[in-house]
């Protein structure tokens, strides 16, 4: 009796665990494959799980009543496809920065879903341009905007209204951005970190100032590229990521504020990807030479050549393995603008949910480490630390031979 006791707890136990495991597994898998937003939902979840756990120790048939609850959960989730999107036709977007790498594919996917897209670019003559005009249909508008020139804002907003009519505008995607730096904080120039956020603050922030009313008169949808590093301390990106946390921080405001507008804002933070001049070899050659001509003697004895020439290798090669394939971006833009319920932030691309998953739960530390293992991983230590090991050694080694002679003559 006692046997057949113990093997039908056993029985129970096993059952629990195996519902437990598939459960909160499938949760955890959805946390990290979607953002942050599903963290409450977690909790909830672990709080049933918990008060679920104590009616099995007192009435031990509730893990059949788990069961059945896990299964139709599964049930309805196999069931339950995504919301049906908004229709494209005669929805107007304007997406800055489209001479390359998300705006050129987001542009040329946006056209073939059927919407008006109006596109900026530098360079009205240039290869990007250019090929945006040859695959893309007739409704393309492609305009010469640097979206650090006023004027060009506003020749940009004026040829926006004369395609659009009376319509408002439906989506407005900033994405123009520009990151110039392979530096450490301090060896970073002052030059980079006003160009940062010359282009990825200020100029983002005219731009969405001047084409709000358009948005506003639309309901319309707002989406902003934005990156980790403008949340996390990235090694190596102080400039680049005060820019994009200065962004974050309007955005986030606005979002409020264009709440009772029907505008709807979304933030979309990417993984690293292979876009632009960050497989341009040439570029990270020059980018180096300018930092060392700029940098002070003293910096750059103190750091050593070296240290900086191994931190422009690994910029380079970081860049070098980031995939080509722009489509999860591209994916999660459009359904910012498609979607009737857009969600708040969009993380995208190989690994970025599990991080943003370690830097809100974990401990600062375990954070740490986990961000310098993932991006920059620095071998060569500045050549004054060097020197002051070196020393340090030397002194360490001084003391352990005047003590190992200090025994000697006291053994004789």
């Amino acid at each position: 009796m006692i046997a057949s006791g113990m093997e039908d707890c056993a029985l129970s136990f096993w059952i629990y665990m195996g519902v437990m495991c598939v459960s909160v597994g499938g949760v955890m898998k959805k946390l990290l494959g979607t953002n942050m937003s599903a963290a409450p939902a977690l909790a909830a979840w672990l709080g049933g799980t918990v008060l679920v756990e104590r009616l099995c120790s007192i009435w031990p048939p509730a893990i059949l009543l788990l069961a059945v609850l896990c299964a139709a959960c599964c049930l309805l989730s196999s069931r339950g496809g995504p919301s049906s999107a908004l229709p494209a036709e005669g929805k107007a977007v304007f997406i800055t920065g489209c001479d390359s790498g998300f705006g050129k594919a987001t542009a040329r996917h946006l056209d073939s879903l059927g919407f008006d897209v109006i596109a900026s670019v530098l360079d009205l003559a240039g290869p990007g341009a250019v090929e945006l005009q040859r695959t893309c249909s007739s409704r393309l508008t492609l305009v010469q905007m640097d979206i650090t020139q006023p004027q060009d804002i506003q020749q940009a907003l004026l040829t926006t209204k004369a395609k659009l009519g009376l319509r408002g505008l439906w989506g407005l995607v900033n994405n123009a951005g520009v990151c110039v730096n392979i530096g450490d904080a301090e060896l970073s120039l002052i030059s980079n970190y006003r160009g940062c956020m010359e282009v990825n603050f200020f100029g983002t922030l005219n731009v969405t100032k001047t084409f709000l009313p358009l948005l506003r008169q639309a309901r319309g949808r707002l989406v902003t590229i934005s990156s980790p590093s403008g949340e996390q301390p990235f090694p190596c990106l102080a400039a680049y990521g005060a820019s994009k946390a200065a962004l974050g921080m309007f955005i986030n405001t606005l979002r409020h504020e264009l709440e009772p507008w029907g505008v709807k804002v979304s933030t979309i933070f990417p993984s690293a990807f292979k876009t632009g001049q960050s497989s341009n070899i040439e570029y990270w050659e020059k980018q180096y030479k300018n930092f060392i001509q700029n940098l002070s003697p003293e910096l750059l004895d103190e750091y050593g050549e070296d240290y900086l020439q191994e931190t422009k290798e690994l910029f380079q090669g970081h860049a070098k393995m980031a995939p080509e394939d722009l489509s999860p971006v591209v994916n999660t833009i459009t359904d910012a603008l498609v979607s009737p319920q857009p969600k708040v932030r969009y993380y995208s691309g190989p690994g970025v949910g599990l991080m943003y998953f370690i830097y809100s739960y974990f401990p600062l530390s375990l954070s740490d480490k986990f961000l310098q293992k993932l991006f920059v991983k620095k071998k060569v230590i500045p050549q004054a630390l060097r020197k002051e090991n070196a020393i340090i050694n030397n002194n360490n080694n001084n003391n352990n031979n005047n003590n190992n002679n200090d025994i000697n003559t006291k053994d004789k």
